[in-house]
Parts: structure tokens; C-alpha cells; sequence
């Protein structure tokens, strides 16, 4: 990655921290019912900002994949997990692709990035795949209504409104 965009990066993670002062993560995932055991998929993870507060929802059965496009934003990911030793994260470097089976994920979080997807078909596509037909795709984009959002996903046709929440939208599998 280029060094203009290394700096970028820097001053998002920076920001994020601020950020995460004054409005904990906790309090975003806490109405998505994350139980311990879970598997969590954290597509779009940036600096890692959701994997403490889910780490401890999920307990040591549980498994979190934090998936990003930037290679710093795995970096970000790797150091916070050596510095605070989970042992049950996974850094994915990808832009759509994870890897992982089908239908082995409890719930998504789409955080923060779907204001600024182009084509979100195969990202949708990839996610259906990897939930289970209990799970759930979580998101929240402070870029974007409501009802933009709903509209975003469910017209892929791989998701249909589950919930509203304050901080939150849930959709099911279709």
C-alpha cells in the first residue's frame, strides 16, 4: 500500500479511537444478541474497533473473522489480538471473498461500509453463503437512512428485514 495511504489509514484508526471514547462499540452490538459460542463475521473490520466487545460476548467458544480490503487494517487487527491475546480471531485480507463454509457464521457485521460499496451484489451473495439459516446480517451506517439501507440489501434478494433498532438493522437469509 502506497505511503499517502498507509497515513490515511493511521488517521482513521486515530479518529476511531476518539470516536470509541465517547460512543463505545459495546453499546452498538449490544442489542444483536450475540451469545457465547457464536461465530462472527466483521466484514469491512478497519482497525479492529468491534473485536474487543465482541470478544467478550463470544467467550473463548466463539470465533470472530475480522475481513478487510487494507493490509494495514489486518496489522491493526493481528497487533490488537497479540497485545490483548485473543486467540480466537481470524484476519481475512479480502475484498469480497472470505473463505469460510458455507452457512457457518451467526451473525455479520456490515459496519460502516455499505455507504461506500459500488456493487454490493456479490458482497450480499458471499454473505447469504456464509450465515446460517438462523443468522443474521447486522448493520450499521451512520452515511446512510434507514430506509436506504433496507432498500440496499433487501433488493438483493438475498436478505429481508428482520429488525429495527436504534444503532442497528437486522436482516435474516431470504
Amino acid at each position: 500500500m502506497p505511503k499517502p495511504a498507509n497515513f490515511l489509514f493511521k488517521g482513521m484508526a486515530f479518529t476511531f479511537k476518539i470516536r470509541d471514547s465517547f460512543s463505545p462499540r459495546k453499546n452498538i452490538i449490544a442489542d444483536i444478541g450475540i451469545k457465547h459460542g457464536f461465530q462472527i463475521l466483521d466484514f469491512g473490520c478497519g482497525p479492529g474497533a468491534y473485536i474487543s466487545a465482541t470478544e467478550e460476548l463470544t467467550g473463548p467458544s466463539g470465533h470472530i473473522y475480522a475481513l478487510d480490503a487494507q493490509p494495514m487494517a489486518m496489522e491493526y487487527v493481528q497487533n490488537l489480538c497479540r497485545k490483548k491475546t485473543y486467540p480466537n480471531v481470524t484476519s481475512i485480507l479480502s475484498d469480497c471473498a472470505t473463505g469460510l463454509r458455507n452457512a457457518s457464521i451467526d451473525i455479520v457485521f456490515l459496519y460502516d461500509i455499505l455507504h461506500g460499496l459500488t456493487d454490493a451484489k456479490p458482497i450480499f451473495h458471499e454473505l447469504h453463503r456464509v450465515i446460517k439459516q438462523s443468522g443474521t446480517l447486522s448493520i450499521n451506517d451512520h452515511h446512510m437512512k434507514q430506509e436506504e439501507i433496507i432498500e440496499k440489501v433487501t433488493s438483493s434478494g438475498h436478505f429481508k428485514l428482520m429488525e429495527k433498532k436504534s444503532r442497528t438493522i437486522s436482516f435474516s437469509k431470504t
